[in-house]
């Protein structure tokens, strides 16, 4: 098993979801989950929320049906913190709030814009970390509403897709200026969840280190100025 527990209790626990792996079962071949691997080490498991397959970082399952229930009710509530690390495209060289409704699209992929048919209220938060010479920046993001795709479809809306993501911007890998760096995934990772715990109320924060192939690509970069 090569799964990372970041956290665990008897009511929840939180896993390093790795990138290239989904949380439960989809369509297609069938595959070992995340969720399943999970439960080989640490037993029934409720899945809480989900995160892309691209998409690396905290995921926070449930170990009861009443924990199941009320982490639900925490997300539903937006009374989670979540924050998110991006490589992007172009200068983003302060903060930015994107407050666009989000709407579903065709063949799973959502839309961002004013007047779309099943749009919902969607904010997200933008913080720039650095900004690479010629070539992107790394942010910081923090999604106030829970919408399918959200950090990636509002980047791409305020110009700043992801530097690979074959459904809101450029789908071919991205070949760093240091020869042997490569991403051939969306970067984006979940590096952060702070939220009261349901049962004790006490404050909790898990953390998740940024993964290696987003690492050696900051690296390659060498950022030329702080955000």
């Amino acid at each position: 098993m090569s799964l990372a527990v970041l956290y665990a209790d008897e009511h929840l626990a939180a896993v390093a979801k790795p990138p290239g792996r989904i949380v439960v079962p989809g369509r297609g071949t069938p595959e070992l989950t995340v969720r399943e691997e999970a439960e080989a080490l640490l037993g029934k498991l409720w899945v809480v929320h989900r995160l892309d397959r691209g998409t690396s970082g905290v995921l926070l399952l449930a170990r009861t049906a009443d924990a199941h229930r009320s982490l639900c009710a925490l997300f539903e509530e937006h009374r989670i913190v979540k924050r998110y690390l991006a490589l992007v495209r172009g200068a983003v060289s302060g903060d930015l709030r994107i407050d666009v409704p989000v709407a579903p699209g065709r063949k799973g992929r959502m839309r961002a814009g004013e007047g779309l048919p099943g749009a919902r209220p969607s904010s997200t938060f933008v913080r720039s970390v650095a900004v690479f010479e010629g070539e992107g920046s790394l942010v910081e993001a923090y999604p106030a509403s829970g919408r399918t795709h959200q950090v990636r479809v509002h980047l791409a809306h305020a110009g700043h897709p992801l530097l690979v993501d074959p459904d809101y911007g450029e789908p071919s890998p991205w070949v760093g200026p240091v020869a042997g760096v490569v991403l051939t995934r969306t970067p984006l990772h979940a590096c952060s969840l702070e939220f009261l715990h349901p049962v004790t109320g006490a404050p909790v924060r898990v953390d998740a280190p940024m993964p290696e192939d987003m690492a050696a690509a900051v690296v390659a970069l060498q950022p030329s100025k702080s955000g």
